[in-house]
């Protein structure tokens, strides 16, 4: 009897930790695979690079005062934090997909104005990937706005929805 009820604990304990796993990245809304796939050779990059669609880059922040934004971040940074700002031409069909490796907030500024996310998703329990935010842009030149970010690095990948 001991035996059956030390296995049915093992048993039970496998389980439990084999659904907290699951649970990791797949609890997104949408697949985060390209992200795992392109974070971990994410070239370097620093505040005011150029970003191609389908391409991660892990960015230099600086701190969040000395980064000269388009428009004030839509949620004011706290001090003591970092940022940085991207440009990206958006394709034509005008959707981009933002996935960042740690907590920050994304401003996407085309024309001026800050443009509201379409949909948003985020896990903390995915292994380097956060958060990841849809957006529908018009086609052409946009600034990618990062802020409040508490560590000075952030994997970003920019990709459209799949």
């Amino acid at each position: 009897m001991r035996k059956v009820v030390i296995s049915l604990f093992a048993f039970l304990a496998s389980t439990s930790f084999a659904v907290a796993a699951d649970t990791g990245c797949d609890a997104f809304k949408w697949p985060v695979a390209r992200e795992q796939a392109l974070f971990p050779a994410a070239p370097a990059a620093q505040s005011g690079a150029a970003l191609a669609v389908g391409q991660a880059v892990d960015f230099s922040l600086e701190a969040v005062n000395t980064v000269s934004f388009e428009v004030p971040p839509e949620r004011a940074p706290a001090a003591g934090t970092f940022g940085a700002t991207a440009n990206v031409t958006v394709p034509p069909q005008g959707e981009l997909q933002l996935s960042l490796s740690d907590e920050a907030w994304i401003d996407v500024v085309q024309d001026g104005k800050t443009v509201k996310s379409a949909a948003f998703s985020g896990v903390k329990t995915c292994p380097g990937i956060r958060k990841s935010v849809r957006f529908k842009l018009a086609g052409g030149a946009a600034i990618i706005q990062l802020s409040g970010a508490k560590k000075a690095d952030l994997k970003v990948a920019v990709l459209t929805p799949e």
